[in-house]
């Protein structure tokens, strides 16, 4: 038997089965299925961390995912370690390593501790306005400071040597939460023959039934009922039952997230498993039976170690054989506790005393404890307690501070003031509440999504009413998903007894008296004075309470503190609950790791990468790579002794005087089909499009609602109602993306069809003199002649034999041919191609030569020479904008007076003084570089190269009231020295356009 504090004879674990695990290196024996909480409770270890602010000694607190106190640091090997583990979810494995944190140089001596002696000075609110003064300090003293003390754990410096996996699935029915009326709803909804997800955070399912032994269903214990009934469910090939499974967010849709822990309970892990699995659900209903989470009660010192939550006694009792404490004392406002107290009493523990606040607890309970011979103290509160890393004492008092203090010695203390009902995901999904002013607590209201709430988390706690309206709403959501079947027989039950709730404001008690310490947040050490100050100070909101405090803003999220800290703002401000707000509740519902949510995406996963078909062909050419996006692009292609300079002086000067083979296979592609394609166009493009004809292209300058340039590239007219348009490499998915929606929700009208087809075509590029020379013999079908096929031309036919899209366009200045094939071919055909044009000396080019190559004919790059505030006009790109068109995305905002106005800022190009001088790409420029600071800048550098065939320097800039400008020096002031630069055309090379027509 493992741990002094097993009670022969309770509890589901097996004796047989133990682990071994170290706490903060003390070796110490557990039973297989423990949690480490169960496990140090059962080594009589009540101490389990310090809180954050003043370092106070914590213990155990709860038995589950609401835990605030006992956050430990678990270690596998020296490569996996986790900080911030909630001992109350953690199962034990041999092997296990736990320290302890937030503490120094122990857990039962910390130095932090000065920090309570100092309390009064760390009030609430203190941070606004200890920091504020001296100014100075902010970054020298305070931010240092503040960063050092941030968090509980420390992060592992070693790398997650984990891996994760992700799953996409659907379902019919989502039901989230096994216990008795998540099982009830999942079973009914199943026989239905509908798919059915079932999700429980827990090892096993049962819910509340962990504990609560009093219950019969269908003739069973509330356990082994569950128990059978989850054995029916797995048997059922329509449902996925997950255990260690938490739904931490509900999100638009019926989306719903999962975190399912696979391994984290595992002393040797499969080979190849997953930690943690992320399940990405979409649902078509979802039942939410997500429970509720006991309210601890307000009074002096209540947060020492072996003080805890009655539910969670009964749990370490009922489920893991561990009692809590050997002399339990009782403080309730609530008559679940006395359940707590009748289960301790019989097992064999000593319950001194029960102190109930409110005058007239349930006669049942309480006759059952009085019969046990229990006394118990109603119209009493616990006033203060005892003991610095235990609970020793309890001292009580009638209500109102009238009659004796009476002291109890103890070495525990549970407590209950009642029920939350665990409402966060329905909140998440955007419902809306209405506020039980009998029961004292927050219902579901109003639904967002298709969902339904259903028991405890609903407000409903007789066992009859729960297992009709569990089995009511999954028959029938199951039926609304479309399934087709009839659910079985509603299973019968009964509660062991009928409970009665207390009063959130009765069970705060002794929180009123500002001179102590009744903690509400125990993670942040928020007591209840904290709450009457922050009103007193003027935040009459809840959410600004929540932020002046830190109230709910820990790791816990506010599940134990947030209804203490309504009920007090709102006794202060005189209102009623609903009247102070409520605070929002967002995903998570619990923390979730990094590495779950990150998956896959991470190293060398961590962006997705794309690669042409030509890939590996280029890299076996010697290609030197860029990222574009996500794509691998070639940069350029080296020659053995030649650096990035030489290699693109070369490519450069091959392509004006040969010719060039580039891969533009990223550039994006979308088909416009439909009897109204050219008028979608003409919305969408400032250019005209109806008058373009079949087997013609044109360049296309596409503009945002404000009239500024969103994209660029030409389009092809493959027939009257066919359109071939590309896009810039990264502007591909927001193209779509924005002719989607304005298709969808402006124009909905038009008869036309939008597909991607980037990675359907594989496209290499020809520029040169000798271009239409290299791909003449492969080509058929079509008559590639300067007179069949001049500039601006597309065509079908055939390319080596395979289909092919060939268009005549440039983006060099050259004669240029863009050969489209299928991706498959992409290979075979660039290879072909490749093979001939160096036969005729023409070389291989990368994306800086094609860069240079480009800015060489005053050609622009969206995104780069664009910043998104430049007009078509700025750019010298009025030229593209129809005259004559009446409406297209962007006309209006064309207009605007301060987008015509003189002196924007336009493209221009500079010629520096010194012709071997390069500029940077970004440098400021300015009219007088002697001018006061800050000086007035007039623009800036977008693209600056060398260029080999001109034999210096190049640069296109944006300048204020640039094309006004021509001729006029301005400067470049760098850190060295400050460039004299002239400011010119944008067209460096062949100003005519000669080459372009062959």
């Amino acid at each position: 038997m493992s741990g002094a504090n097993r009670i022969p004879g309770f509890g589901r674990l097996t004796p047989a089965r133990t682990a071994r695990f170290t706490f903060d290196g003390r070796i110490l024996t557990a039973l297989e299925g423990d949690t480490v909480a169960s496990a140090l409770i059962a080594n009589g270890i009540h101490l389990a961390g310090r809180s954050f602010k003043y370092h106070r000694p914590r213990g155990i607190l709860t038995a589950g995912p609401e835990e605030p106190n006992a956050l430990l640091d678990v270690s596998r090997d020296p490569s996996r370690r986790q900080p911030n583990v909630r001992a109350t979810v953690q199962d034990v494995f041999d092997g296990m390593k736990i320290s302890t944190q937030n503490r120094w140089p122990s857990i039962s001596l910390d130095f932090g501790a000065v920090n309570d002696l100092l309390s009064p000075f760390f009030a609430a609110g203190f941070y606004y306005k200890t920091f504020m003064w001296p100014k100075s300090f902010w970054h020298k003293i305070y931010e240092p400071m503040i960063r050092r003390a941030a968090g509980l754990g420390v992060a592992p410096d070693e790398s997650d040597g984990d891996h994760y996996a992700n799953r996409y699935a659907h379902c019919d029915v989502m039901v989230v939460g096994a216990g008795v009326a998540g099982l009830t709803a999942a079973l009914a909804a199943a026989e239905t023959g509908a798919s059915v997800f079932l999700v429980d955070e827990n090892p096993t399912v049962g819910g509340a039934f962990r504990y609560d032994t009093g219950a019969i269903i269908d003739g069973k214990s509330g356990y082994d009922w569950a128990q059978a009934t989850a054995e029916k469910l797995k048997a059922m090939a329509n449902v996925t039952l997950l255990t260690r499974t938490t739904a931490f967010g509900y999100y638009n849709h019926n989306f719903v997230a999962l975190a399912e822990r696979v391994t984290d309970h595992l002393a040797k892990p499969l080979k190849g498993a997953p930690r943690e699995r992320l399940w990405q659900v979409r649902a078509k209903k979802v039942v939410m039976a997500t429970g509720a989470i006991e309210r601890h009660m307000v009074f002096a010192n209540n947060d020492r170690p072996g003080i805890m939550l009655a539910s969670a006694a009964r749990t370490y009792l009922n489920h893991y054989g561990v009692a809590v404490g050997a002399k339990v004392a009782v403080y309730t406002a609530h008559d679940s506790a006395y359940e707590a107290a009748i289960d301790l009493k019989k097992a064999g523990v000593t319950i001194p005393v029960i102190v109930d606040c409110r005058e007239k607890p349930g006669e049942t309970v309480l006759a059952a404890a009085r019969a046990l011979g229990i006394e118990v103290l109603t119209g009493h509160g616990v006033v203060d307690t005892a003991g610095r890393l235990r609970v020793k004492s309890v001292t009580v008092q009638r209500n109102g501070g009238s009659g004796s203090k009476r002291k109890i010695e103890v070495d525990a203390l549970i407590m209950s003031s009642g029920w939350t009902p665990s409402v966060h995901l329905f909140s998440q999904s955007r419902g809306k509440l209405t506020f039980d002013a009998a029961t004292q607590r927050f219902l579901p209201h109003i639904y967002a999504q298709d969902g339904i709430c259903i028991g405890a988390c609903n407000g409903t706690d007789d066992m009859e009413a729960l297992l009709t309206e569990a089995h009511a709403a999954g028959s029938r959501l199951a039926q609304e998903a479309g399934a087709g079947g009839a659910s079985g027989s509603q299973p019968t039950g009964k509660n062991a007894h009928a409970w009665t709730g207390g009063m959130i404001g009765a069970a705060e008690g002794a929180g009123r008296d500002t001179a102590v310490k009744a903690f509400i947040d125990f993670q942040h050490d928020v007591c209840a004075k904290d709450i009457r100050l922050a009103v007193r100070e003027g935040m009459h909101s809840i959410e600004h309470i929540k932020r002046f405090t830190t109230n709910g803003m820990a790791s816990d999220q506010g599940k134990l503190s947030n209804m203490h800290g309504l009920a007090i703002a709102a006794e202060m401000l005189g209102k009623d609950i609903p009247e102070v707000g409520l605070t929002t509740f967002r995903a998570p519902y619990t923390p979730v790791t990094f590495g779950t949510l990150i998956n896959h995406s991470r190293g060398e996963l961590f962006d997705p990468t794309r690669k042409t078909p030509m890939h590996d062909l280029e890299t076996a050419l010697g290609a030197d790579f860029e990222d574009v996006g996500n794509w691998k692009r070639a940069w350029y292609y080296p020659r053995p002794g030649e650096d990035m300079h030489a290699a693109v002086n070369r490519e450069c000067r091959t392509v004006r005087e040969v010719a060039g083979i580039f891969n533009a296979s990223t550039l994006g592609k979308i088909e416009v089909v439909g009897p109204d394609a050219a008028k979608f166009l003409n919305l969408l493009y400032t250019n005209p499009w109806d008058t373009l004809k079949p087997g013609k292209c044109r360049y296309g300058i596409m503009t945002r609602e404000d009239g500024f340039i969103y994209d660029d590239g030409v389009v092809g007219r493959l027939a009257e109602d066919r359109f071939h348009v590309t896009t810039t490499t990264g502007g591909a998915p927001r193209v779509l993306a924005h002719m989607e929606d304005y298709l969808q929700t402006e124009f909905p009208e038009l008869k036309v069809w939008l597909t991607s087809t980037t990675e359907q075509w594989a496209v290499i590029a020809v520029q040169g003199p000798k271009a239409r020379e290299i791909i003449q013999p492969f080509v058929d079908g079509i008559d590639i002649s300067n007179e069949a096929f001049p500039h601006m031309s597309v065509a079908e036919g055939t390319f080596c034999g395979v289909p092919t899209r060939l268009f005549r366009v440039s983006f060099t200045g050259e004669i240029g041919y863009e050969v489209n094939v299928p991706a498959d071919y992409g290979p075979a055909v660039f290879k072909a191609i490749w093979e001939r044009a160096e036969s005729m000396g023409a070389c291989l080019y990368g994306t800086e030569t094609m860069h240079v190559l480009r800015a060489e004919k005053g050609y622009i790059i969206v995104g780069q020479d664009t910043d998104g505030t430049l007009t078509p006009y700025d750019a010298n790109y009025g030229w593209a904008v129809s005259k004559k068109k009446t409406d297209f995305v962007g006309i209006r905002g064309l207009k605007r007076p301060d987008l015509v106005r003189e002196g924007r800022k336009q493209l221009v190009g500079l010629f520096t003084k010194d012709p071997k001088e390069v500029l940077e790409e970004g440098a400021q420029i300015v009219a007088d570089p002697n001018q006061p600071k800050p000086m007035t800048m007039l623009g800036h550098v977008t693209s600056s190269y060398w260029s080999e065939n001109l034999g210096r320097s190049i640069a296109i800039a944006m300048v204020a009231g640039g094309r006004s400008r021509m001729g006029e020096t301005l400067y470049v002031p760098m850190a060295g020295k400050t460039i004299a630069v002239e400011v010119t055309e944008m067209v460096f090379f062949d100003k005519e356009g000669a080459r372009i027509n062959g």
